[in-house]
């Protein structure tokens, strides 16, 4: 019984690094209108980045100018 259960544990072992080790075979190339396709995501995720951080800064400005309206300034106690 013990053989058997060391023989198994050997065996596990070795395919585990057996596993790790294989390689996995190269990706095919990309065709002229995968990598357009691709190219178009990222244009469009970029616009909409900006668009967003275009967004932000307004409000950001908008709640400066709410908070701080130029009246009197707050005594420090």
């Amino acid at each position: 019984m013990k053989k058997a259960f060391v023989a198994l544990v050997a065996g596990l072992a070795l395919g585990s690094f057996a596993a790790v080790q294989a390689k996995l075979p190269p990706a095919p190339p990309k065709s002229e209108a995968e990598k357009k396709a691709e190219a178009d995501k990222a244009a469009a995720a970029k616009a909409k980045d900006a668009a967003d951080l275009s967004k932000a800064e307004d409000r950001a400005v908008a709640n400066y100018k709410r908070n701080h309206s130029g009246g009197a300034p707050a005594k420090p106690k």
